[in-house]
């Protein structure tokens, strides 16, 4: 937990400290963020604000994650932690950094023609399954050597797995290396754009991506403290997971990022997230769900993404079927704006949605356990 605590404290204040520097940076590079015309007329006042400021709690984690290693050295022998950096931690991180990475070609496009276009679509959908396949691949091929002190292999699991899974892996629902991939890949696509449609308002997708991922700290830490690779755990009832410790580690870092970064990111926002920020967070949201065995608990933790998301699939089916809009217009947050709520209202409520989709998932998470314990 001290491992998880300090990478925490570290990525907070590395956000919170370094964000104003990037305000400044992006500011004299005329980084500044495009609006859309036909969006909320309140919403040009936002122009020129500066983007990209995903850069930083990505950074943020990353220098974070090797804080909270150097602290894994100093824990006693005989508790079960990889202090070396791990495959999982490989994954996590990639899946951050370089679904970031194709968001930050889209906010540098969008900056150099000064509009909103960006990377087209088909060229932003390649970058997120190619960043899906890669780290899905080695996710799933390269299985942990962990051994006890006789030699003997105490955990073999890999960071992905092979059957679909709710609070943990469903037999039943088996499929192959290469289906495994293609339902990662999905999971990928779903969540980067869940989070990049969220962000439209100042703060609005940065406080719901502190709640899911405290959310997947809270069930990687529990996940450790029952970890079937923990000889010291003699219980019958335990999770199967690959490097519990090093998954609660880099989600703990990425919420106290987020935070860090929600300080200057809250209305009225002194700098935005962008696509670089929104597509990183999705990355690492939907490796979170793929490594705790939670894939199909990540629609109820992510509760808040699925109903925007959802909302912008029922604006473009109904306006195709029967050329009329069922909301003002989409996302589901620009509704409420030309309905007259404002900016704070709607963020807020919209939390308290993420909040409880949240609570909902824990409560699931840990009620199966109870179940499973008595």
């Amino acid at each position: 937990m001290r491992a998880v605590i300090v990478a925490m404290g570290v990525a907070f204040l590395v956000s919170l400290l370094c964000t104003p520097i990037a305000i400044k940076v992006f500011t004299r590079l005329k980084a500044g963020q495009p609006i859309r015309t036909d969006g909320p007329a309140m919403h040009q006042g936002k122009k020129g604000t500066p983007t990209m400021g995903g850069v930083v709690f990505i950074l943020a984690t990353v220098i974070a994650y090797v804080a909270g290693h150097l602290v894994l050295t100093t824990l006693p022998d005989q508790q079960i932690a990889q202090v070396e950096p791990t495959i999982t931690a490989l994954v996590l991180l990639g899946l951050m950094v370089f679904s970031g990475a194709v968001g930050f070609i889209d906010d540098f496009l969008k900056v150099r023609k000064r509009n909103s276009a960006g990377l087209n679509k088909r060229g932003k959908l390649l970058g997120q399954i190619l960043v899906g396949a890669v780290f899905g691949v080695i996710a799933l091929w390269f299985p942990s050597t962990m051994t006890d002190a006789s030699g003997v292999a105490t955990n073999t699991q890999t960071v992905g797995s092979t059957t679909l899974s709710f609070i943990r892996d469903i037999d039943a629902l088996e499929v192959s290396k290469v289906g495994a991939v293609i339902i990662f890949i999905f999971v990928v696509m779903a969540a980067t754009n869940g989070v990049n449609l969220t962000d439209g308002l100042d703060g609005l997708a940065t406080g719901a991506s502190v709640m899911v991922l405290t959310a997947y700290a809270l069930i990687a830490f529990w996940q450790y403290r029952h970890w079937c690779a923990d000889p010291s755990y003699t219980q019958p009832y335990c999770y199967e997971v690959r490097d519990p410790l090093e998954i609660a580690l880099i989600a703990g870092a990425a919420a106290g990022a987020c935070v860090g970064f929600l300080w200057w990111n809250t209305s009225p926002a002194r700098i935005f997230m962008g696509d670089t920020g929104a597509l990183g967070l999705g990355g690492l949201i939907a490796g979170m769900a793929m490594s705790t065995r939670t894939i199909l608990l990540l629609p109820i933790i992510g509760g808040l993404f699925v109903i925007i998301t959802m909302s912008v699939v029922i604006q473009i089916i109904s306006f195709k079927t029967t050329g009329k809009r069922v909301f003002r217009m989409s996302p589901l947050q620009h509704h409420f704006e030309l309905a007259g709520w404002s900016e704070v209202n709607i963020v807020v409520r919209f939390w308290i949605i993420a909040g409880i989709g949240v609570a909902i998932a824990l409560g699931l998470f840990y009620s199966e356990f109870l179940a499973n314990m008595v």
